[in-house]
């Protein structure tokens, strides 16, 4: 059995945000043996494929070393890279059926684009506890599947050490989610329009280097602001760094990046 290790939302090796992706299943192995996988794994999420009877077609499950979770656009990314690059797959666009519907990733260019839904965002009041939490006041705050702040400018998003289990705390009461926080700014004189940086206790990753889903909310509140669909973002993990282009499409958001293989392994199991 082969697993490969995949940098998503990167050109170039050791950047963006790893993840494992085990080549596929006939059946579902068991939700345990799974979760002890991605455990051992240790990386934001290992994906796990099962084949359907359309070549094109599997479907797909991620898992962080905690949990599993309803959603995850790198183990995405990294999912049709490995079944495109590695494996051979023909067909110019992917179907996979996960617990958040059918996602379908295409072939653009050296990219891949992937369509995913789009997640409901409200304003809202700044909760009590987050800027202390965070270590600095945010000019806004909006909610959806986890709390997203608007932080001043690039400088103060990268500058950001925050209390990992005050967010936690706070993110869970304000949205009856898992817990976790994504902060953002809007960059100056640069390649990128955005700038983020996404803190995920809830799901057991203290931060995340480069996160589908929160561009899915990202999205939205920044092509409102901005007036232009289709932006350019910037995820500013430290020593990493993961790239972006969004696209807000009505309730949809097409994730463009690439993605470059980084380990081949074999599990002995």
């Amino acid at each position: 059995m082969r697993q490969w290790t995949i940098d998503a939302f990167a050109t170039a090796p050791f950047r963006g945000n790893p993840a494992c992706v085990v080549e596929p299943f006939d059946a579902w192995p068991a939700d345990d043996w799974m979760q002890a996988l991605a455990a051992e794994n240790n990386q934001a999420e290992t994906a796990f494929l099962r084949r359907t009877n359309e070549p094109a077609r599997f479907g797909l499950r991620w898992f962080t070393p905690a949990l599993e979770v309803p959603l995850c656009g790198h183990a995405t990314l990294a999912s049709a890279h490995m079944l495109f690059a590695e494996l051979g797959v023909a067909a110019q666009a992917l179907t996979f059926d996960t617990l958040s519907g059918p996602l379908v990733v295409s072939r653009e260019g050296q990219a891949y684009a992937m369509d995913f839904p789009a997640a409901p965002v409200h304003r809202i009041e700044t909760p009590e506890g987050l800027a202390q939490a965070l270590g600095a006041a945010p000019q806004a705050v909006w909610a959806g599947p986890f709390l997203v702040a608007i932080m001043r400018d690039e400088a103060e998003v990268r500058s950001l050490s925050p209390d990992l289990a005050a967010l936690k705390a706070i993110s869970s009461a304000a949205t009856q989610g898992r817990g976790n926080v994504g902060v953002s700014a809007l960059a100056k004189d640069q390649s990128y329009e955005v700038v983020s940086r996404f803190f995920a206790p809830g799901s057991g990753i203290p931060e995340d280097p480069a996160t589908g889903s929160l561009h899915c909310m990202l999205s939205p509140i920044f092509a409102a602001q901005l007036g232009r669909p289709r932006l350019a973002f910037h995820q500013a993990y430290p020593g990493r760094g993961g790239d972006l282009d969004c696209e807000l499409a009505g309730d949809r958001v097409i994730l463009r990046g690439q993605a470059v293989s980084v380990i081949e392994s074999r599990l002995r199991l």
